[in-house]
């Protein structure tokens, strides 16, 4: 007897154990079926997420690189650009300064020339006024000495003698 109750025992054991495998099996068929699949599905689905943002983030650090490389050649173009038209601005600069200059220094010197015959004219206006003017009080002074009246040649050559005195 005892050795029928360990038999039967074991073989309630391997029962047991029979059941909790057709369990398992059937476990895993239905897991298989109806959750591995989905699992798996998501798994894919998330791996090429994954992926494609992998490849997005990639494609945009190029595009990024890119950019970069082609704003900073812009900036040195730039850069170029404005020392280029600060050059010529300065060059420009000095050119319209040299150019005011001599302007200026030709208007004086016309100024100059211009003034200088205005006083050479004004000198021989003076002159000639003085003349006229020595002319009339001599002949006054004269015929009021004399008594009459002198020849207007005569007194011309009293006159321009009397000017050559004055402007020596």
């Amino acid at each position: 007897m005892l050795h029928g109750m360990i038999f039967t025992a074991a073989g309630l054991e391997v029962g047991d154990m029979l059941f909790d495998l057709a369990t398992f099996i059937v476990l895993m068929v239905l897991v298989g079926k109806f959750a591995w699949g989905p699992v798996t599905k998501m798994m894919a689905k998330r791996q090429e997420k994954i992926t494609g943002d992998l490849d997005y983030a990639d494609q945009a650090k190029s595009d990024a690189d890119k950019l970069l490389a082609q704003r900073q050649s812009e900036l040195q173009n730039t850069q170029a650009e404005a020392v280029s038209i600060v050059n010529t601005a300065k060059t420009n600069g000095q050119k319209q300064s040299k150019a005011i200059v001599d302007a200026a220094h030709k208007d004086a010197a016309d100024l100059k020339t211009k003034a200088a015959a205005e006083i050479a004219q004004s000198k021989q206006d003076a002159l000639n006024g003085a003349r006229d003017q020595v002319a009339d009080l001599s002949i006054t002074i004269a015929s009021k000495i004399i008594g009459k009246e002198l020849k207007a040649e005569d007194q011309q050559s009293l006159i321009d003698d009397y000017i050559k005195g004055l402007g020596d």
